[in-house]
């Protein structure tokens, strides 16, 4: 299995509340065997903090902590479910599958369940004298069973603070903007100025008659693109001496039977082969930020327009969004944009990607805010700021230009929307703060 499909299985799995648990289970079996092996064999060495007690104080020791076990999972998973139900209605339920990610949840229910399934597998083990089986006390699984209910106590006092952080407006817009710089990082891995072997070529390679004789693949399903297997779909490509031309990118909504990509020469083009190239088209319920830089984009401009609307009337939370949102575009800014063409080890042109660009990205992030907090001037004002920001950053005209269009509309925005004299004067102070940064005079 290659490296794509390992990471979208295990973004599955680290997306559910059961994969840790059940590993976790699994593994309080095996304690549990593993203690009850070696009570059996009778060498347990004589600690002093050891159980000594009897067979009726063994039971009722784990039968207090697994019943105690009992209680404290069901509170658990009552807290955890009020979380998400408050994370769904101030942040948006895209932002759910940030919480079903968070590994200390998921550790937090697993202790418990973990410490419930090795007292009962201790305690069906424990014979009285004069029962059908000889007397057995096993002392240090009992040992190891009040150690688990001490662990869990202290486990329930972290899953306490750590549930109350979780859902704080600062807590969840940092992990968002994290995720973020790690698509940054894992998308756009060359700095501008950074050498490189191999210079991308010409738009000229493409064939001239390549709209008239390629013909479509067509999607076999819905979903969203979660991400696309550049590997199989070289290999695809040089198997069949192909000419691909995405048609989309990850993040991106396939309806069946829509134009996924453009094969040339078309003749080649048959079930088997629009299956195969299917096939490397990973799609799923949900984005996920993989192959979708957009996407944590899209989150923190989501949160910034719960915050602005007039149920919540949040600026500060909206602020806190664009001053993220302009951190990662400063980033993007300084990264070199792959080239859309791919080539085989013969250079041989095979695959043309459809791949984001900066002043897409610059779209995304500033269109609905600006749209959304024409009266705010609070927004207004460190909106333009977060653009002057990023245009220090910037390196080409392109990416200027789009920074200064965005910039001239919340201008024009605020003379509209904006009634008192003297804000106006503060808007249009930021602005000249932005032509200043893009060398503009």
């Amino acid at each position: 299995m290659n490296n794509v499909k390992l990471s979208k299985l295990w973004d599955s799995l680290h997306s559910s509340y059961w994969f840790i648990p059940t590993l976790m289970a699994v593994g309080s079996i095996i304690l549990a065997i593993a203690m009850l092996t070696l009570d059996r064999t009778g060498n347990i060495p004589s600690w002093g903090w050891i159980y000594t007690g009897g067979t009726d104080g063994a039971r009722a020791v784990l039968s207090s902590v697994a019943g105690s076990m009992v209680s404290v999972v069901a509170t658990a998973f009552s807290i955890t479910i009020v979380a998400l139900q408050l994370a769904s209605s101030n942040f948006g339920p895209r932002l759910l599958r940030n919480f079903m990610q968070d590994t200390g949840n998921q550790i937090v229910l697993g202790t418990f369940i973990a410490t419930f399934i090795y007292c009962l597998l201790v305690l069906r083990t424990i014979h009285a004298e004069g029962d059908e089986y000889n007397e057995f006390v096993p002392q240090l699984s009992v040992t190891v069973g009040t150690g688990l209910a001490i662990v869990s106590i202290g486990v329930l006092i972290y899953f306490i603070h750590h549930a109350s952080t979780i859902i704080q407006a600062s807590h969840v817009i940092a992990q968002v903007s994290g995720e973020l710089d790690k698509a940054i990082d894992r998308l756009f891995p060359e700095k501008i100025g950074d050498n490189k072997a191999n210079q991308p070529r010409q738009v000229g390679e493409i064939p001239v008659n390549f709209d008239e004789e390629a013909n479509p693949i067509k999607a076999t399903r819905d979903g969203y693109l979660q991400a696309i297997d550049d590997g199989e779909l070289m290999k695809i490509a040089r198997q069949y001496n192909l000419l691909v031309r995405l048609k989309t990118r990850p993040g991106k909504f396939i309806v069946k039977n829509s134009e996924v990509a453009m094969v040339l020469p078309g003749e080649k083009v048959n079930q088997n082969l629009n299956q195969q190239i299917n096939d490397a088209f990973i799609l799923g319920k949900e984005r996920t930020e993989y192959q979708d830089v957009e996407f944590p984009i899209d989150q923190l401009v989501e949160i910034a327009l719960r915050a602005i609307s007039p149920g919540i009337n949040d600026p500060f939370t909206a602020i806190r969004c664009i001053d993220r949102i302009s951190a990662g575009l400063s980033r993007l800014a300084q990264r070199d944009f792959p080239s859309p063409y791919r080539y085989d080890d013969e250079q041989n042109l095979r695959v043309i990607a459809l791949g984001v660009t900066f002043e897409g990205l610059v779209d995304s992030a500033f269109n609905q805010i600006r749209q959304y907090s024409k009266p705010d001037v609070a927004v207004t004002i460190r909106l333009l700021e977060a653009i002057a920001c990023i245009a220090t950053y910037t390196r080409n005209c392109k990416q200027r230009e789009a920074l200064r269009r965005h910039a001239e509309m919340i201008l024009n925005s605020s003379r509209e929307q904006i009634s008192q004299e003297q804000d106006q004067k503060d808007v249009q102070e930021r602005y000249y703060r932005v032509i200043k940064a893009l060398g503009e005079s």
